[in-house]
């Protein structure tokens, strides 16, 4: 989880990897009215985000009645996101991939080839609401380089 740019679709792929575990790109999951609301640099509320939720959590439940393990990169900003994920599968983790404005900023404007426009960034970071302590996950700082960050996912999921 965490803001656009903070690395959650590579670090995902590369846990995904690691477990041999299916992966979701969670922007794969909205709707073409989302992503032309993003792309014209319209953030989404609650209600545009509604459906997409609801995708990724049956997903993730279904992963879940299967036996499979998923792996699913997304935002999910705020704590009821979080809340109904886990309604797909009570025992869902999260590591929030966390990081500076500017560092993210940077990252945005040199990422080609995606709908969410950098001037999105402000927009997710005043709604992002930090993993909580009684939520089950981590946090770790975007700095790190991505197969850092992978290991310490990957060895967080064997405790």
């Amino acid at each position: 989880m965490g803001v656009c740019g903070s690395g959650k679709s590579e670090v995902g792929r590369r846990v995904a990897d690691a477990l041999g575990a299916g992966f979701i790109e969670g922007d794969d999951f909205h709707s073409p009215a989302n992503i032309a609301k993003m792309a014209a640099g319209t953030p989404l509320d609650d209600a545009d985000r509604a459906t997409w939720l609801q995708r990724l959590r049956q997903e993730i439940a279904t992963a879940r009645e299967a036996g499979n393990s998923l792996v699913v990169s997304c935002s999910a900003l705020k704590r009821r996101y979080r809340d109904l994920l886990r309604e797909g599968d009570p025992a869902l983790r999260f590591a929030h991939l966390q990081g500076e404005r500017e560092v993210i900023a940077t990252r945005l404007a040199a990422r080609t080839n995606h709908y969410m426009p950098p001037a999105l960034l402000d927009s997710q970071l005043l709604a992002l609401e930090p993993l909580q302590s009684d939520e089950a996950g981590l946090t770790l700082d975007i700095t790190a380089a991505p197969q850092p960050l992978t290991d310490a996912i990957l060895a967080a999921a064997r405790r």
